[in-house]
């Protein structure tokens, strides 16, 4: 995670994002891109919260290298207006993880992985952006988050999950390392290097009960409830006092960066990139549906 105390310490208001602007509640804003494809992001900003929903239900919320352009494009940009950040999806799951047929198409294109070392790169700015923000960000999370889907869950301050969401990382299987968005450091960071080790090794899928034990949710509620436990976080947030609410995001996030020797986030693309083009030449296997990697 790339730490700036002066961008806490100084925020700028030029820059804000077209779906952090406007009255109090302002409806979801999505861009069409040129070809009149619909957004996968969706954002609605109701006072100090701004909600960020993924937008892809038909595909599982798939990350696609349009999904990270068009997240970029809303969390990356510092507004000092927004103090919460809420991250969402729509449908059943969460986020399925990366799509895999895109990943194919970059390595057909490039042998040599240009279009994973760029996606990558794409992923390790949204995940330092949601992590970084000055805003405090909550991820809701409901049915399946696997691999991408968990890195960005993850990368929130604050997660709830409903009680039939549950987690995977199946890279290993799927022939790549667990390098997307500096989940690995995070992941080590917050659950324990051994229990890690395990659930990376094994790539077995772990339900939201467990999920809370080990840290990766804070809160579990029925899916019914999720709304509200995501209002319970919110409301008080949003009313602190907005210096106050900076510096403490921001002495949060260094106290747990001393914890780590270096930050190997930065080689995630590479790592990625490298390795699924090392194994291009072996028979892909067939995952089930619910496989998708980050």
């Amino acid at each position: 995670m790339k730490l700036s105390l002066s961008g806490f310490l100084n925020p700028s208001p030029d820059g804000t994002p077209a779906a952090a602007q406007g009255s109090a509640t302002a409806p979801d804003q999505a861009a069409e891109a040129p070809d009149g494809t619909p957004a996968t992001v969706r954002s609605r900003r109701e006072g100090a919260v701004l909600h960020v929903r993924l937008n892809a239900p038909d595909s599982g919320n798939a990350v696609t290298g349009t999904m990270l352009d068009e997240l970029l494009a809303v969390v990356a940009v510092p507004d000092p207006e927004v103090r919460v950040l809420v991250l969402s999806a729509a449908g059943d799951d969460f986020c399925l993880g990366g799509d895999r047929a895109e990943f194919a198409d970059w390595l057909a294109e490039d042998p040599a992985g240009r279009g994973i070392r760029v996606a990558g790169e794409k992923a390790r700015r949204v995940c330092e952006a949601l992590s970084g923000s000055r805003a405090v960000t909550i991820a809701r999370v409901q049915g399946k988050a696997v691999g991408a889907g968990f890195a960005l869950a993850l990368a929130c301050d604050l997660r709830v999950g409903a009680e039939n969401a549950s987690f995977r990382l199946p890279e290993l299987a799927l022939g790549l390392p667990t390098a997307w968005g500096g989940l690995l450091p995070r992941l080590i960071h917050e659950v324990g290097a051994a229990r890690v080790r395990e659930l990376v090794l094994t790539g077995r899928a772990f339900g939201a009960a467990e999920a809370q034990a080990l840290s990766v949710l804070q809160r579990v509620v029925p899916e019914n409830e999720l709304d509200q436990a995501v209002e319970a976080w919110a409301k008080p947030v949003a009313r602190r006092p907005e210096a106050a609410l900076r510096v403490t995001k921001a002495l949060l996030n260094s106290y747990a960066a001393a914890t780590r020797m270096a930050d190997p986030s930065f080689l995630d693309a590479e790592l990625m990139a490298s390795v699924a083009a090392a194994g291009r030449r072996t028979t892909p296997r067939t995952p089930a549906p619910d496989t998708s990697h980050s």
